[in-house]
């Protein structure tokens, strides 16, 4: 039942589509624009598309199997994003509501998000409701998003069938309108106050080694942009607060500096990944107004190595026979032009292949670029793998911007998750291999680049091929040295191998105690299947170092190889997190600050756990 309140607004709608002679049998937006204008679109409203991307799953996520579909428009009615249940967005699709077209009202008649457009508040239509007919078989929910001046840039938009409609649908959309409005509030603050410190900070910014000052009882007061590459901090955002955090026996350190007015020695500093060699400079700073000391810190890298591709044929890991001749024809195929599809269930290591093929390889001092294609949404994939010339859209870099193809220049390139691929971009990737060129959005120059392609898949691509969702010219393209990884249920005499690699390797990097594992335990994991494969496996010795308890219920599950490995790998997981997290809680006896400290997560993040995994205090 729609509100009353929403009545008004949907009748005035009505009169202007009456007034404007909007034809009631209408099918298709009397407004759809073409590629090259739709592409232009997606770059101006990139930072909305990619804000908004990951709540729109989350909602249809909440409504999935009920037959509904989102929608994001920009603040004229395109159509920038459409996700939801295959039914009902085939059924949309066919009525051409795809990116490209307007659902303002001057195009399609009344619907919410046309109504939103005109009001900037929330709506909720059903059945006659829509002027034109053919959408009378929907009810839609949808809300406005505003920029941080309350201008109108987007509508966030949830249909489904007549019957579906419920006024809490229209309460979630809200809920993740609001969302995404604060997600870029947050992110133009963010650009707000770096361009208002710019000036202040770009030859501070502009300098080639690391600055931090601090006051004398180490609490960080300034750093530059290099301090945050060099502890592996992203968006040059520092996370710790205190020197002592970064330098070892940073008090013996103050106490030189403060006594000889000047430091300088090759330490060895703690960064996010791995320790780092560093020299160090430091020198204190008197301020003669309060009398307060500050110290300067100067560190230069000794030793800069920027790898992208870090691993390498000796540590893959393991003896299994078969295995070993799937390493041996790796390397046999490293040299080659030619393109690798590599194949395997997820968390089998295929991007550790790819990275030792690269390392082995005439290429191995070239880039190595890896690209998810299942996490770029599909209106952003042109220009993330092609990149864009200067004046393509507004707004466009000063000198365009390099896509992933031209960054990969004299390297590699691996496509993961290939057959995510949207069909369009299949057709432009199937260009690239075949002519070794690609085009820049908003530019019709062929710039050559010489790239060896890997694609990467856990998908049955022959399947997808007979079902019309991927290209049968592509898959004989990518298909020309096949490399299948088998799963670890394959190879079971190197689980034992790879406990104990994983045991060592992740104990150094932890600085923990390596932890003995009973052979009664050894033989139950052994014996398990391991749906999630390596990755699983490495996951799991991780749980066991940090807790320094072997869930041994864990692997008496009756879990085998499944269709979709990927979906149990997940649950156990979070069946291992969950005991984990229990586990910790009742070592501090429900204290929720101490245990959220030993996770390393914050309170609220331990809080939203407790409640998703239905846990005591």
């Amino acid at each position: 039942m729609i509100k009353e309140e929403f009545r008004p607004v949907i009748e005035s709608s009505h009169g202007r589509c009456k007034r404007l002679n909007i034809n009631r049998d209408m099918v298709y937006s009397n407004k759809i624009i073409g590629d090259a204008e739709l592409q232009n679109k997606f770059a101006k409203k990139r930072k909305m598309i990619l804000t908004a991307a990951p709540y729109m799953e989350q909602l249809i996520n909440i409504v999935k199997g009920h037959n509904f579909f989102a929608l994001l428009t920009d603040g004229e009615g395109c159509i920038l994003n459409a996700i939801g249940d295959e039914k009902i967005l085939s059924e949309a699709f066919k009525l051409k509501m795809i990116p490209g077209a307007y659902m303002d009202e001057e195009s399609i008649g009344t619907n919410a998000m046309a109504v939103v457009i005109k009001t900037g508040k929330p709506v909720q239509l059903s059945g006659a409701d829509h002027y034109i007919k053919s959408y009378h078989r929907w009810t839609c929910s949808g809300a406005p998003i505003k920029d941080y001046q309350g201008n109108l840039i987007g509508v966030l938009d949830l249909t489904g069938y007549t019957e579906q409609v419920h006024p809490h649908t229209l309460g979630m959309v809200i809920a993740a309108a609001n969302a995404i409005e604060e997600m870029m509030k947050v992110k133009e603050f963010h650009k707000l106050q770096n361009t208002n410190n710019k000036h202040i900070k770009t030859i501070f910014n502009s300098m080639p080694v690391a600055i931090i000052t601090s006051d004398v009882d180490g609490k960080i007061k300034i750093y530059n942009n290099k301090v945050a590459e060099l502890l592996g901090n992203r968006d040059n955002q520092l996370e710790v607060k205190m020197m002592n955090e970064i330098i070892n026996e940073w008090d013996h350190i103050k106490e030189l500096v403060l006594n000889r007015d000047h430091f300088e020695q090759d330490i060895s500093i703690k960064s996010l990944y791995n320790a780092s060699n560093c020299h160090l400079t430091a020198n204190p700073i008197y301020n003669p107004i309060d009398d307060s000391v500050e110290i300067i810190y100067v560190f230069e890298k000794i030793k800069k190595v920027e790898k992208q591709a870090f691993y390498t044929f000796d540590k893959i890991i393991g003896k299994n026979e078969n295995f070993l001749k799937i390493v041996q024809y790796a390397k046999k195929i490293a040299d080659s032009k030619s393109t690798i599809l590599i194949l395997g269930e997820s968390g089998t290591g295929k991007e550790v292949f790819a990275q030792a093929i690269h390392n082995y390889s005439i290429r191995m001092d070239g880039p190595f670029l890896a690209i998810n294609c299942g996490a770029i949404p599909k209106q952003l994939m042109e220009l993330e793998l092609f990149g864009y010339e200067e004046g393509a859209y507004v707004g466009a870099k000063k000198g365009g911007n390099q896509g992933k193809f031209e960054q990969a220049d004299g390297g590699t390139i691996l496509l993961d998750e290939i057959g995510e691929l949207p069909l369009d971009m299949q057709i432009k990737l199937q260009r690239v291999l075949q002519e070794g060129i690609i085009t820049r959005i908003g530019s019709q120059k062929s710039i050559p680049v010489n790239v060896r392609v890997i694609a990467a898949t856990n998908k049955d691509l022959k399947k997808e091929v007979e079902l019309g969702r991927f290209r049968k010219d592509l898959f004989y393209r990518l298909n020309v040295l096949p490399l299948y990884i088998p799963p670890l249920r394959e190879r079971k005499g190197d689980i034992k191998l790879l406990i104990h690699y994983f045991m060592k390797t992740i104990c150094d990097n932890l600085n923990k105690k390596e932890i003995e594992i009973p052979d009664e335990y050894l033989k139950l994991m052994m014996n398990y299947n391991w749906p999630g494969n390596i990755r699983e496996l490495e996951n799991v010795i991780e749980l066991i170092i940090n807790t320094e308890t072997i869930p041994s219920e864990y692997f008496n599950k009756e879990t085998g190889a499944t269709d979709d490995a990927q979906d149990v790998e997940i649950l156990n997981l979070a069946h291992v997190e969950r005991e984990h997290i229990k586990k910790i809680l009742q070592k501090n006896k429900g204290n929720i600050t101490r245990t959220a400290d030993d996770l390393g997560i914050r309170r609220n993040t331990l809080y939203n756990k407790i409640k998703k995994y239905n846990l005591c205090i």
